[in-house]
């Protein structure tokens, strides 16, 4: 078993399905060496604070050694970057192994979710034949902050495939005493939910650097889930998605804990720093930025009305004042409450 990336999710993974839990070999696979080498002899890093490799999980040392013998991997790497990091190691990757996306967001330009642009650049890429069986392919989201996964905090996720087997699998590898899996066969929904409560984080975010109260967040909370909702119905998801663990309770997650990187983006911003300064001295990618334009390419797309999304796309992109992007939301036209 093999998990592409070393960031905070990564390494989360690999507390999950190391520490002497009987599972198969698990190995990590960073795109530096030097960062590889430092993790393997310290079993350390500075992107999750206290956090400790468990000593059974390797760190692959080359590409070769990180993904041929695998039969799961586990594509931790940033939504962007994706695309770049399985062209380098597709084809290395065997026929047999089955993918599990833990990333949350849209590429940009094609607008394809991360279980796609896996299976896009297998594709491409001639690893996979789209005559032969399908490979298993699933996603793993939900309400979680690395920083509590890495302290093994009560937590949930979903594990959701179109392979009910493979969803099934996901759920036993990753279930722990502390960690409860359920399993989902809506891929669409709850891939599209991950990456669209990013987007209404950074506003919440605004808000709390603007100092607007949690009558105002909550308010948020709300019409952001309702608006994802019916973009999740305009794209052929389903709507209970929305409203489970991997949509409202990660979006209530992402929106309100101070670790969340997203909304602490967007308290940057509404207490008046530029975004290209805060994303300068972040340690993180923070995944809603990016994602941000696809989602608003999304709603065009599909004819959805998305105003949170749209004011959040004006404040990082057009230099629209925080304040201004508020009170157009506040402005706009009286009408009856629509979840969905």
């Amino acid at each position: 078993m093999t998990i592409l990336g070393a960031g905070q999710m990564g390494l989360c993974c690999a507390t999950m399905l190391g520490g002497g839990r009987g599972a198969a070999r698990v190995t990590v696979w960073t795109h530096s060496a030097e960062e590889g080498g430092t993790l393997a002899q310290t079993r350390r890093t500075e992107r999750l604070p206290g956090f400790v490799l468990p000593d059974d999980v390797r760190v692959a040392m080359g590409d070769a050694e990180a993904v041929r013998e695998a039969d799961v991997i586990v594509s931790a790497v940033p939504v962007q970057y994706a695309r770049s990091v399985w062209e380098r190691l597709g084809g290395l990757v065997p026929r047999v192994a089955g993918v599990v996306s833990v990333a949350k967001g849209i590429e940009n330009g094609t607008l394809l979710r991360p279980t796609q642009v896996v299976l896009d650049v297998l594709a491409r890429l001639g690893v996979d034949d789209p005559d032969a069986m399908p490979r298993r392919v699933g996603v793993l989201s939900g309400p979680t902050i690395a920083g509590e996964l890495a302290r093994c905090l009560p937590a949930t996720m979903i594990a959701a495939s179109d392979d009910v087997g493979f969803a099934g699998e996901v759920q036993r590898l990753f279930s722990t005493s502390w960690l409860r899996v359920y399993t989902n066969a809506d891929v669409l929904g709850v891939e599209l939910a991950g990456a669209t409560k990013n987007v209404i984080a950074i506003a919440a975010g605004v808000l709390d650097g603007l100092r607007a109260g949690y009558n105002a967040k909550s308010a948020l909370l709300a019409r952001g889930l309702a608006e994802i909702a019916r973009l999740g119905a305009a794209m052929g998801a389903r709507p209970d998605t929305f409203f489970g663990i991997a949509g409202v309770g990660d979006l209530a997650t992402s929106c309100f804990s101070p670790e969340g990187r997203n909304r602490s983006c967007g308290e940057a911003l509404g207490k008046g720093e530029k975004l290209d300064g805060y994303l300068a001295r972040s340690r993180h990618v923070v995944e809603g930025v990016a994602t941000t334009r696809s989602v608003m390419d999304l709603a065009k797309k599909y004819r959805v009305d998305m105003p949170i999304t749209a004011a959040v796309n004006a404040v990082l992109f057009e230099k629209v004042d925080p304040l201004d992007a508020i009170g157009g939301l506040m402005s706009r036209e009286l009408k009856v409450e629509r979840v969905g």
